[in-house]
Parts: structure tokens; C-alpha cells; sequence
């Protein structure tokens, strides 16, 4: 399936950009995860499991067990404080 991966703030600027268009077989968001974990370096550094990351699939909040659809929007992000 393809899907429209975001990146913002601090992962975004890891990575290198905001967006991407990824052909995945994963199932989930925590599949989704883990394949890009394994492209390593700046996703590996961003993404891994011990860092706080926040998910959301086609602008709502879900966990990481949320289905994935083809064409869907995956966005991950640091959570966020106000002030």
C-alpha cells in the first residue's frame, strides 16, 4: 500500500524533510515503525522505541496498533508542551 509519511519538528529536522511517499506492506503503525526503523541512521536516531513519539493517522491520534489503509496520512511527532 502507499502511504503519506510526515515528519515535524524535531524528527523532521533529523530526518532531513517534512514528507515522504512510502510503498509498505505493514499492517499497523507500530509495522509502519519498525520498517523505518530499519532504514537506520536519522530514522533509527528519531523513531526508536525508547524515544517519546507521538502518531497520527489521517489527523487523528491513535496507538501504535491502529490499522493502516492505503492512501492514508501516518504523521509522527515529539509531544509537545504548552506554555
Amino acid at each position: 500500500m502507499k502511504l503519506t509519511v510526515k515528519y515535524f519538528a524535531s524528527i523532521r529536522e533529523a530526518i532531513g524533510y517534512g514528507q515522504e511517499g512510502v510503498e509498505t506492506t505493514a499492517a499497523t503503525v507500530q509495522a509502519l515503525r519498525d520498517e523505518l526503523l530499519q532504514r537506520g541512521g536519522a530514522y533509527a536516531a528519531s523513531l526508536a522505541r525508547g524515544r517519546a513519539v507521538r502518531v497520527a493517522v489521517n489527523q487523528v491520534m491513535v496507538a501504535e496498533q491502529a490499522a493502516l489503509v492505503d492512501g492514508a496520512e501516518v504523521a509522527f511527532f515529539p509531544p509537545v508542551t504548552g506554555g
